[in-house]
């Protein structure tokens, strides 16, 4: 048996107010897309906004359905919006925030596995890789590099 370790390399920012100011902006905008959330069944709202390589920002929020599974989160929808309208276009970074209508979320929130795979297939793509910061509603921030930093074992086209 052969044993190995996965280590992953993230930033933590206290809190908004510590990013740079192009990602301060951006999760701005993710705050913005995440009041658009329809989410009356979990009450968690998320939003996400995508810088693009040619300086345009997509924005997306979760849309549930009552029948689950044809619900879609925020990440794909701005990832799949940016992908329709700027097929040629590179993701540069993403912002994600999270909001419960249950109680404050003060933890940083990732993109689901969906979403890690969907991310995962943009960065393949693309060839480079998609900064992702992510947070709750308050509270610290978290950045990945890469969606590598977040789903290390990656399943792309080249297992097919």
């Amino acid at each position: 048996m052969e044993k190995f370790t996965i280590t992953a390399d993230l930033d933590i920012y206290k809190s908004i107010d510590e990013l740079p100011e192009d990602v301060k902006a951006l999760m701005g905008d993710a705050f913005t897309a995440r009041d658009k959330a329809y989410s009356p069944y979990s009450k968690f709202s998320v939003g996400a906004a995508i810088l693009l390589d040619n300086g345009e920002i997509i924005t997306g929020s979760n849309q549930e359905n009552a029948s689950y599974p044809a619900g879609l989160c925020a990440e794909r929808t701005a990832i799949f919006y940016a992908g329709a309208k700027f097929p040629e276009a590179k993701i540069i970074k993403l912002a994600l925030s999270a909001k419960s209508d249950k109680h404050t979320v003060k933890i940083p929130t990732p993109p689901c596995g969906s979403c890690r795979q969907a991310i995962a297939e943009y960065e393949m793509k693309q060839e480079t890789p998609i900064e992702i910061y992510f947070m709750g509603e308050t509270g610290k921030v978290v950045k990945a590099n890469s969606i590598s930093d977040l789903l290390p074992l990656i399943f792309d086209s080249s297992f097919l």
